[in-house]
């Protein structure tokens, strides 16, 4: 289950992607998705921890609703910062049929050790492409109607960029790594590349 007391950070333009691995295999991936323009919409940093305003709880929502619409994946650490937010969804596939990927991207054994060892039927793909767009439209939907109906801030064209930042967890010290980091982006927004005060320090 998600510990919503674990915070994020990291932005790039163009989405990293590893040649010829399969997303829509089993494992583990960190994902970024950035507000267009790097507006402050989903809260603010106060002491060092993030205050969610009603857009950042609307997000909230969807993130929670991530594992009911994808019955195949799970919803580790996240945080919603001002401009972005950063989670890590674990794809469990198929397991137990061939135990051997990229060696360089680590090995089914290592997945299945930071999955709890699921093994069972292959259940329904689905790759991290397709999540990234249904959280998306959700969220946008949503936004547009609290823009009509509650006169959220409106915006220009789109809420998120067109891309986001993914990255294969190849192991478990490398998980350990990403989810002390998203548990301490707030306390380093002042440092973070998506706080728009930092792009010209």
């Amino acid at each position: 289950m998600p510990n919503n007391n674990y915070n994020p950070k990291i932005h790039h333009r163009k989405s990293i992607r590893l040649k010829d691995y399969n997303y829509a295999s089993d494992g583990a991936y960190f994902l970024t998705i950035c507000v267009q323009n790097k507006e402050h919409r989903f809260g603010d940093i106060v002491n060092g921890k993030i205050i969610l305003n009603s857009a950042g709880e609307m997000i909230r929502k969807w993130l929670s609703e991530l594992e009911n619409k994808f019955k195949n994946i799970s919803l580790d650490e996240y945080i919603i910062m001002p401009n972005h937010i950063h989670l890590i969804i674990f794809i469990l596939n198929v397991v137990g049929v061939d135990l051997c990927v990229n060696p360089e991207h680590g090995t089914k054994q290592d997945l299945l050790h930071i999955q709890g060892g699921h093994i069972g039927p292959p259940l329904r793909q689905t790759n991290i492409p397709q999540i990234v767009q249904w959280f998306k439209a959700m969220t946008t939907n949503e936004y547009i109607r609290n823009v009509k109906q509650n006169n959220w801030e409106p915006f220009d064209k789109r809420i998120w960029q067109r891309n986001y930042y993914d990255r294969v967890i190849r192991n478990e010290k490398e998980l350990d790594k990403i989810r002390k980091y998203i548990f301490e982006n707030p306390q380093k927004w002042e440092l973070d590349k998506n706080n728009p005060e930092n792009l010209f320090m």
